[in-house]
Formats: C-alpha cells, sequence, structure tokens
C-alpha cells in the first residue's frame, strides 16, 4: 500500500470515528425515567446502551457500581437491594465523555405490573373509551381524576404499538397529577391507592394491557416450545396454538421491560379464551405464562394475583361457534384450578354486572381494592378478615339434602340482599338439574329441593347469567363451583 493509500485509510477510519463519536448517544433503557420507582428489597438490574468498549457509572443515592459496555455497546449493571424510601433522590450515568445522563425524582417501593386485555386496560377515564357509566353509586373513577393524588405513587403506560421497539412511551414514568394517569390502568390505580393507604410504601403501576388478546400472546413462542404440554403439537416455526401463534404481545410490551424488578403482577385476562372455548387448556397455559414470567422476572415466587372474569351473554355472540350457557361457568372452573398454584389469588366479580351484554363492568374501583385484599393478606403480611369469597370445600349428602362446606368463609357466610340464597341448583343420579332452596346454617349451606328425593349434586353459579347473592359478611362474592359426590 503506498503513502496516498495509507493516508486515505487512516482518514477513512478517523471519520468513521468521529461520526461514531458524533453520532452516539449514553441511553438508559427506557422502562427508566424521571419519576419512576424502583423496587425495593431485590437486586435491581440497570441497562442501556453506550458507545462500544466505554466504561460506565451508575450511582444511586450513596451507591455506585461501574461497567464497560460489550462489542455492541451494550450495557448492564446489578446494585444489590436497595430500602424503601419515599425520599426523592437521583440516578446519574456516565460513560467517557458523553453527556451524563441524569433521571430525578425516583422513589424506591413496589412496582406492580398490571396485564392482560381489555379489563385491565380499561383506563381510569373510562370516556376515553367509551364505556359505560356505572348504574349503581357514583362513579369513583370519574371522581378520582380531580381527586388529590400522593406524590408516592407513580405510573407508566406501555404504549399499544407493536412497530415500536421498543414500545415504551418516551414521556415514561409520571406522578398521580399529571395528564397522563387517565391512560393508567382503573384497577391498578385503585389497587395502588388501597396498598399505599395501608403500607405507605411507595407504589410504581405499570400498564401493559391489550383488549381482545389471547393469553398465548402474551408469553414467549419458545416457552410454548420448551414446553412438555404442548411442544409436541408443534411443527413448525410458524406454529400455531389453538389457532394462534404465541408472543406478539409478549416481543412488544412485556420484553422490553425485562429484567426490570417488580414486586407482583395483577392479571386480568381470558374473555378471548373463553370465546374459543378454551376451558380445557387455559389452566395449563396460564400456568406455563405464571413460570414464564418468573423467570424472566428472575423471582420463582412472584405474586401473581388474577381477575376471574365477569358474566358475559357469551351465548348471544355472533362467533364461529354457537356457546353453550355453560361455557363461562366451566371457564370459570379453570380459572378456580389455578388456585392451587404458589403464590396466586383471585377475586371474583359476579356481583359487579350491570348490563350482560357489555363484556366490560364499570366497578373497577371493587376489583382492584378486591386485589388488593389479597396482596395486603398474601404480600404485605397484614391479616385481613377476609381477602377471599367463599370458595366450596367439600359436600356431604343428609337424607334428602346435601350439606355444603367452605373455606374462607371471613366471619361468617351471608346474602348480600338479606333474600334466599339464589343461583343454586341440585341433581340426583341422572344429573338433571332444577333449581334449589338454599339455607345457611351456622358455616354451611344446606341445598334441596322437593322435586330431587336422592340428591347427588350440586351446581353454583353454573350459568352465564348468574349474578348470585351468596357472599362472606365482609361482602366478597362466592366463587362459582360445581361438586362431583
Amino acid at each position: 500500500m503506498n503513502l496516498s493509500s495509507k493516508i486515505k485509510a487512516l482518514l477513512t477510519a478517523f471519520i468513521c470515528l468521529l461520526a461514531t463519536a458524533i453520532t452516539a448517544q449514553l441511553k438508559i433503557a427506557e422502562a427508566f425515567s424521571n419519576n419512576m420507582v424502583l423496587q425495593r428489597d431485590k437486586p435491581l438490574t440497570i441497562w442501556g446502551s453506550s458507545i462500544a468498549g466505554t466504561q460506565v457509572i451508575v450511582q444511586f443515592a450513596t451507591k455506585q457500581k461501574e461497567t464497560f459496555t460489550d462489542s455492541a455497546g451494550k450495557w448492564a449493571i446489578v446494585f444489590e437491594p436497595l430500602a424503601m424510601s419515599a425520599t426523592p433522590q437521583n440516578l446519574t450515568v456516565v460513560s467517557g465523555n458523553l453527556p451524563t445522563l441524569t433521571l430525578k425524582n425516583i422513589l424506591v417501593g413496589d412496582v406492580w405490573l398490571c396485564g392482560g386485555q381489555s379489563n385491565m386496560e380499561y383506563p381510569l377515564d373510562r370516556k376515553m373509551k367509551r364505556y359505560a357509566a356505572p348504574k349503581k353509586g357514583i362513579d369513583e373513577a370519574e371522581a378520582a381524576l380531580t381527586e388529590s393524588k400522593p406524590d408516592a405513587i407513580r405510573y407508566l403506560y406501555v404504549e399499544k404499538d407493536l412497530k415500536k421497539n421498543p414500545v415504551l412511551p418516551t414521556k415514561g414514568w409520571t406522578d398521580g397529577n399529571d395528564t397522563l394517569v387517565r391512560y393508567a390502568s382503573a384497577i391498578g390505580y385503585f389497587f395502588a391507592k388501597d396498598i399505599y393507604q395501608k403500607t405507605k410504601v411507595p407504589i410504581g403501576i405499570i400498564t401493559s394491557s391489550w383488549g381482545g388478546t389471547r393469553i398465548e400472546q402474551w408469553q414467549p413462542e419458545w416457552s410454548y416450545e420448551n414446553s412438555k404440554a404442548f411442544k409436541d403439537s408443534i411443527t413448525s416455526p410458524n406454529f400455531k396454538i389453538d389457532g394462534i401463534h404465541p408472543g406478539q404481545m409478549y416481543k412488544g410490551l412485556i420484553e422490553p421491560l425485562i429484567p426490570f424488578a417488580i414486586k407482583g403482577v395483577l392479571w386480568y385476562q381470558g374473555e378471548s379464551n373463553a370465546m374459543v372455548e378454551d376451558q380445557k387448556t387455559y389452566p395449563l397455559k396460564f400456568e406455563l405464562l405464571l413460570n414464564t414470567w418468573r423467570n424472566l422476572f428472575k423471582d420463582a415466587s412472584l405474586p401473581f394475583y388474577y381477575v376471574q372474569i365477569a358474566p358475559y351473554l357469551y351465548t348471544v355472540r355472533k362467533d364461529k361457534k354457537i356457546h353453550s350457557s355453560q361455557l363461562l361457568p366451566e371457564f370459570w372452573e379453570a380459572q378456580t384450578k389455578s388456585l392451587l398454584l404458589k403464590n396466586v389469588g383471585m377475586v371474583v366479580t359476579t356481583d359487579l354486572v350491570d348490563n350482560l351484554a357489555d363484556i366490560h363492568p364499570s366497578y373497577k374501583w371493587t376489583v382492584g381494592r378486591r386485589l388488593a385484599l389479597v396482596a395486603l393478606e398474601k404480600t404485605y403480611g397484614q391479616k385481613q378478615m377476609a381477602w377471599s369469597g367463599p370458595q366450596y370445600a367439600s359436600a356431604k349428602r343428609k337424607q334428602n339434602s346435601i350439606v355444603l362446606s367452605f373455606h374462607h368463609k371471613g366471619t361468617g357466610l351471608a346474602s348480600s340482599d338479606g333474600n334466599a340464597l339464589t343461583w343454586f341448583s341440585i341433581a340426583g343420579k341422572d344429573g338433571k338439574f332444577v333449581p334449589a332452596t338454599a339455607v345457611i346454617v351456622a358455616d354451611k349451606v344446606i341445598v334441596s329441593s322437593g322435586e330431587i328425593e336422592k340428591p347427588r349434586y350440586v351446581r353454583f353459579a353454573w350459568d352465564e347469567k348468574a349474578q348470585p347473592n351468596f357472599i362472606s359478611r365482609e361482602g366478597l362474592s362466592a366463587l362459582p363451583f360445581r361438586t362431583g359426590l
């Protein structure tokens, strides 16, 4: 190579280096921003990008960590668990001669991820989606829009834009007084409000949900490929699970958050799976989602609290299948099975529907508070008088009646309106069910019918229209069930 060529090569290399220096930016993952809440009491991974091979120094409060970027310019630092702090602090990131990155007004507390479909997406400002107003009592969500909000609760809304990668919004975390709070999950808002009032721990709420989505879309495709339950049915890279390829929502709305440390998950999803009559395999898919997310978020016992879908007229939908009125109770039963998993909890919504033709019940404040009861009991160690409605435990035949026993009775069993218990039915050996009389005696329910001399089976709330009045005295609705004597 002659001198002229060498000079040209050096000049080209210098220009490339200069261009890299000019265009290079020090970045932190979009899950991090001003006003955020960092998870307490867990190893905390912070990650981003800079110039390849350069040092990165991250400082938060009195702690400092250093690392170097890899060949692709990626960096990640893990802080030891942080103690709770309601005092706003700054996080700074320094890398070479690039401008220092500073994030302000950061708290340390508990972060909860709100996932699922439209009933979790349902915003605090319901009018944005033209959802119906409640018919009973005041619209507490509407009132919350103008109420004074504690600074210790912060919100992150994940945009519904799968063309962006990552899809997290550029504005990032906001406090409750920012207008963007209207986009936050209404369930997440009221959950956070109750948890903060009872614990005084700063709370972060991440809303990452999308209406009309199936559970398969919220987990990576490889989770199905590696699953003992599903891998044998996978025959091609474009495989489908019950007619849909997994991973779309996971890739866009969950993966960009990983491995952001969180306290737990609030989950409201299932209507779209019910529409494809997925009651048999839904518990397997739910368990797969649970285990996959726990693995990705690096917490084998990550709390996972979910909502049983509400009464709705699936029989009148113009779907490909004509649905039986028992589709929904069978799906309720499928959701109840997941209570056998570790560190989960479920709330019931059979009493929260004004219109059976509307799949979006209004009373999201009640759902949020019921989820908070579960979390306060199971995560925060605050013993509640009741955190679940009555759950069927066992049945015993006694002459011409069946005596039912229950878990989670609270301070006692009751009728919400003071009238006789509704939506109980009974059958003999032939399995032909008739409406039954159900009476609370002490802490049990005795079920009978003059039409059945030798009763064998009982069903409760076993219809898509069921809106029963059977509750605990604390006002929590009983879980739908059927016996198998």
